[in-house]
This record gives C-alpha cells, sequence and structure tokens, in this order.
C-alpha cells in the first residue's frame, strides 16, 4: 500500500493542450505593447469616444429599480421581443422572441456557441481567410477541422469556385463574415446566390458573424442571412450591441436562428454563463425602441473612416478598400522589407502608434505587407497618431 501510495504521489498532472498552436491573441498583445510604450492604439477594435449617456442612464436606472437578480436563461423578454421588432423593421424578417432569439455575453460567444452545438470531432468547417481570430480555435477545440480559404488579394472577394472544390462529405458549416473583419468587405448579391448554390440541398450550416451590421459605407447594402429564408433555416445569425452602442466592454449580443436548430444552442448556453447581465438587458430593451441610435452609426463611422483617410494621405500608406466595420487595412509594401508583424511592433515601440498585422488572422501567416488600423476613434486621436507616423518619417 505504501509504494502505491508513493507511486501515485510521484504522477505528474498533465493536460492534454487542445489549442497547441495557440498563444496569447494579437489584440492582447499588441495592446499590451501600445501600453508600453504609450502609444496611441489602432490596433484593437475599441471606440474611445463616450456611448451615449441615455443608455448609461438607462442602467443606472435598471440598477436602482431593483433589476440585479438573474434574468431568464435565454434573455430578457423584454429584449428578445425588442430584437424581434427591430429584425422585422430592418429585414423584413418574422422572427419569434421566444425560442429564435438568444441573449448572449457578446458575439464571440454566440459564434462558439453555435459551433459548439453542431461540430462533432472530424467536421470540416470552411472558413475564410484573412479571418476573425476566434474562428478558427473554436473549430479546433470542439474536434473539428478548421478548413481556410483565402480571400482574392488586394480585392478580398470570395473565390466561390476554390470553396466548392473544399467541400466534402464531412463539411459541417462554412462561417461567414460581413461587414468583415479586419477588410472591412461587404457581401454582394453574387457572393449570396453563390452561398444559396453550394449550400442547397446539403445539411450545411451557416455561422454568420453580422456584428457590424450598422458600420456600412457607401450607400452599400448589409445583406443579413435574415433576409434569405432559404439560408435562415440553416444559420446562426450573431449580432453585438457593443459594436452597435459603442460599448464593447459590456460584452453583449445576441443569436438568431430557426427554434430547432436554437434548442441545441441554447442546450450549451445553459450550461456555460446561462444568463447575462440584467440591468444591461433591462437598459437595451427600451434603448432599442429608437432606431435613430444605430441608424445613423453608417454615416457616423463613415466620416470617420473619411477624415482617416484623408490624414493617411499625408503617409506613404496606401489603402484598401473598406466599406464597413471599425477597420481599414493599409499596405506598407515598398516602405519597409520587414514583416507584418515585425512592422507593427517597430511602429509601436518607435512611432508611437499601434496597428494589427494582417497576416495574424491567417492561419499560415500569409503576409502582404498589410495593416489593420481602426478608425473608430476621436478625431483628435486619429490626427495626433498620424501626426506621430509622419514625424517617424512615413
Amino acid at each position: 500500500m505504501e509504494k502505491a501510495a508513493r507511486r501515485f504521489r510521484m504522477q505528474e498532472l498533465f493536460i492534454h493542450d487542445k489549442l497547441p498552436h495557440v498563444g496569447t491573441t494579437i489584440f492582447t498583445r499588441m495592446s499590451a505593447l501600445a501600453a508600453q510604450y504609450k502609444a496611441i492604439n489602432l490596433g484593437q477594435g475599441f471606440p474611445d469616444f463616450p456611448m451615449d449617456e441615455q443608455l448609461v442612464e438607462l442602467v443606472c436606472k435598471a440598477m436602482r429599480d431593483g433589476y440585479n437578480q438573474y434574468a431568464h436563461m435565454n434573455g430578457l423578454p423584454a429584449l428578445r421581443e425588442s430584437i424581434a421588432e427591430k429584425v422585422a423593421a430592418g429585414y423584413k424578417a418574422n422572427i419569434n422572441p421566444d425560442s429564435e432569439i438568444t441573449v448572449t455575453p457578446g458575439g464571440t460567444y454566440a459564434i462558439f456557441t453555435a459551433l459548439t452545438a453542431i461540430i462533432q470531432p472530424g467536421d470540416e468547417v470552411i472558413l475564410f481567410e484573412p479571418a476573425y481570430d476566434s474562428y478558427l480555435p473554436n473549430i479546433e477545440i470542439n474536434g473539428g477541422i478548421a478548413i481556410p480559404v483565402a480571400l482574392s488579394y488586394p480585392s478580398y472577394e470570395i473565390n466561390w469556385q476554390e470553396v466548392k472544390e473544399k467541400i466534402t462529405t464531412r463539411t459541417k458549416a462554412i462561417i461567414i463574415n460581413s461587414p468583415h473583419n479586419p477588410t472591412g468587405k461587404v457581401l454582394q448579391d453574387v457572393d449570396i446566390e453563390a452561398l444559396r448554390n453550394i449550400v442547397t440541398g446539403t445539411g450545411i450550416f451557416i455561422i454568420s458573424d453580422e456584428v457590424y451590421e450598422h458600420l456600412i459605407f457607401d450607400g452599400q447594402t448589409h445583406r443579413s442571412m435574415l433576409c434569405y429564408p432559404d439560408l435562415l433555416e440553416r444559420s446562426f445569425v450573431c449580432f453585438s450591441f457593443g459594436k452597435t452602442y459603442h460599448c464593447t466592454g459590456w460584452k453583449m449580443g445576441y443569436c438568431i436562428a430557426p427554434a430547432k436548430l436554437m434548442g441545441y444552442f441554447r442546450k450549451v448556453h445553459q450550461f456555460n454563463c446561462f444568463t447575462c447581465n440584467s440591468p444591461v438587458q433591462v437598459a437595451l430593451a427600451e434603448f432599442l425602441k429608437h432606431p435613430d441610435s444605430y441608424a445613423s452609426l453608417g454615416v457616423f463611422l463613415q466620416g470617420k473612416r473619411d477624415y482617416f483617410l484623408m490624414l493617411m494621405k499625408q503617409t506613404a500608406f496606401k489603402p484598401l478598400p473598406s466599406s464597413g466595420s471599425y477597420f481599414q487595412l493599409y499596405s506598407f509594401e515598398g516602405m519597409s522589407e520587414s514583416s507584418e508583424a515585425d512592422y507593427a511592433e517597430a511602429l509601436t515601440r518607435e512611432a508611437g502608434v499601434a496597428s494589427i498585422p494582417v497576416s495574424a488572422f491567417y492561419r499560415d501567416g500569409t503576409d502582404h505587407k498589410v495593416l489593420r488600423f481602426c478608425f473608430a476613434k476621436k478625431e483628435s486621436t486619429l490626427a495626433a497618431a498620424v501626426e506621430r507616423l509622419k514625424a517617424y518619417g512615413i
């Protein structure tokens, strides 16, 4: 018995790493570097301007009024009803607030939960690179196999022929993202038709990341999966209040899916976060009744994009088109032989401006010498950043 006890004590604790190739995210690393060198952070996608005071006051009022205990697992009923009304008005979609909407702690959580609900080990999921960095680990932690399709550089259009070629009997889902992070690309009618042709008659699900739904520029249209009944029937559509109301730190979002699919989503959800911040839900339920707050968002953010574009003309950076989101890509080809990662770090340390290397959005680190800048900032912040770049000699 004593020898057995000794052997037991000598055993080492061991964890089989489910994400062996994953470290700290590029956003955390670059933000830490920005803080260390007191750089202006145009890397991570968050606004530095205040959110609507009315929404702040509504949250405070909800807390004072006693809405501080658990809300319903699926989300405050009043908030789900407000979301359904918003969807009906904006997308002409009839969504049942009781069975087809779940409030989540952010859009990223909604994407993870949808993938967890449907993926079995060995299932394949097609994603488009450069891709928001949570997609690949979300797939792999659930035992799935990520099948990347590179967007065509520099237009970042989808090569649908390649998508068709990568469809197999194991294909479980396709992840789409419009407006797209990091490129700002927006799906067009031709993309919707190509997607429809590929998935019709198959068991392929769609995970649609639409967190930037209202950040659309230049008169373009957001083509939500909610607008297409034949696509919606196989979709989990994920949204973010943080991007809509400039409150990314609240981590509030929601998922919309047909009742049958939502049932599987909620099975996972109930044993993860279970429910979300109650006073914030109360406030959002009321604030959503005022559509002007999000209807004007595209014009507001386009103004910032255009202002940043104007300023950046004073530098050698070359802009790549952005039709939506918080972001603009800029090429530094011909300016430096450094890798994107090295150049982004050098700009942070030496010029005092932080960005994100787009190579971080590719599994294999594809490097086109492109950086992502966030323009969802005060004009004074953007102006100061460009002045630093000019002073650095760019």
